[in-house]
């Protein structure tokens, strides 16, 4: 693929708590996404998805980007940034305007959406998305693009999602200080959403459970937008430390043990097969049982990932309850994150909520390495998807109260200028 087939380009920027990886990729001619280059590097100033150590956050923010522009072959200098700290929650706020059976023209949507804008309550909280999904005409909903038809009322459902200020700016700062032009925050469950959803499950309802290394969030979708979003503290890296506790072990040794032989799903061979543990901290995955300083069962092992499942699946059941996915919308879940490349949670996670239960890989990427297409690296992905889809946010209508109060004058004129034409 030779540059001149490349007609844009978009570079994702995913920082959580165990990694900060990085993908630049480029739109083609022919309209398709192709990866150019990727890059990734161990994140220890970000924990809980909170900037802890703003030097070593933006060293491996630096990092990752060098490595994909390297393989890109493309210098950058505006990034589209992930986020899952700060509380992350979101809301639908609707409001309606009358048409009084008008032609609906794009000066109606407008000026619906500008008093859409100023309808929205932060209540003192910072708005990451303010999107119009889905409009109303008379009360009746569903509908995505009413330009040229009817309606005495029209209305729409602004998508908002809002963080807490400081985390969100913390992230913003690390990454402009490694001199990069921060082209929006994004929260990672939007992204995660476009990267593993298809459009049946957004529209029929459906469960993503991001289950990160500290944070795991929640989101529904219904009618093909998000309309619930909630996260909770706890995520892959608690389930490690668990086993290091439990085993008197160091945490990098813990981690090789739950990648190479942990599972969610006990079996009757676990107690027989033993598993070798060095307790000095060599991690290498390649020792055998005479250079392991001792070995355990694998039931043992279980048992204790078992049990912080659990405890992590326990609270993302009543989080599906609080957000209302019971009945017949609790239909389909997926996983996704980290977490959910941990053997058999999909079948855990299929027993704990009574429901059917996916890993969400992401959407094919042509060029994507093998190693970044898993569930861990889908929120990476959705960035590049979302950068793509010339995201709506109805606070780019830079519109004052005077520029609206004449907007709105300007609307009503043309209304019944229409009016006068239809009926004489």
């Amino acid at each position: 693929m030779t540059a001149s087939t490349i007609s844009k380009v978009y570079t994702a920027l995913d920082i959580g708590s165990s990694k900060v990886s990085a993908l630049i990729a480029g739109r083609t001619e022919e309209g398709n996404l192709l990866a150019l280059g990727t890059g990734q590097h161990v994140s220890s100033g970000v924990k809980k998805g909170h900037v802890i150590d703003k030097n070593r956050t933006e060293h491996a923010v630096r990092s990752a980007i060098e490595q994909a522009e390297r393989m890109a072959g493309v210098s950058i200098d505006q990034v589209w940034v992930g986020c899952t700290a700060g509380g992350l929650s979101s809301h639908i706020t609707s409001v309606e305007t009358e048409l009084n059976g008008g032609r609906i023209e794009q000066d109606d949507v407008d000026y619906l959406l500008s008093h859409g804008r100023d309808a929205i309550d932060p209540d003192g909280r910072l708005v990451l998305h303010a999107e119009p999904a889905l409009y109303t005409l008379d009360g009746q909903a569903g509908v995505k693009h009413p330009l040229g038809l009817h309606a005495d009322r029209l209305g729409v459902d602004i998508h908002v999602v809002l963080a807490d200020g400081a985390p969100v700016r913390n992230i913003d700062q690390c990454v402009r200080a490694a001199h990069l032009d921060v082209r929006s925050v994004v929260a990672a469950p939007i992204a995660t959403g476009l990267a593993c959803l298809n459009e049946e499950e957004r529209e029929l309802g459906v469960a993503l459970v991001e289950m990160g290394a500290m944070v795991t969030n929640i989101s529904l979708y219904m009618h093909g937008m998000l309309v619930g979003l909630h996260s909770i503290q706890f995520g892959a890296s608690d389930i490690t430390d668990a086993i290091a506790s439990s085993f008197g072990i160091r945490w990098h040794e813990a981690e090789r043990l739950k990648c190479f032989y942990g599972s969610a799903i006990s079996s009757p061979a676990d107690h027989r097969e033993m598993i070798p543990v060095r307790r000095n901290g060599d991690s290498d995955p390649n020792i055998t049982q005479n250079e392991a300083d001792e070995r355990i069962a694998r039931a043992d092992l279980v048992s204790v990932i078992v049990q912080q499942m659990d405890y992590l699946l326990g609270e993302v059941s009543r989080s599906l309850k609080q957000l209302g996915f019971t009945g017949p919308r609790g239909k389909m879940v997926v996983l996704a994150g980290g977490g959910a490349e941990l053997k058999g949670v999909a079948d855990y996670a299929q027993s704990v909520f009574g429901q059917s239960v996916r890993i969400g890989r992401p959407k094919r990427l042509e060029g994507l390495p093998e190693a970044h297409s898993g569930p861990a690296f889908a929120t990476l992905a959705g960035l590049v998807r979302y950068a793509d889809s010339d995201p709506k946010d109805i606070r780019q209508l830079a519109l004052n109260k005077q520029t609206v109060h004449s907007y709105s004058g300007s609307a009503i004129i043309k209304r019944l200028w229409r009016a006068m034409r239809e009926n004489y």
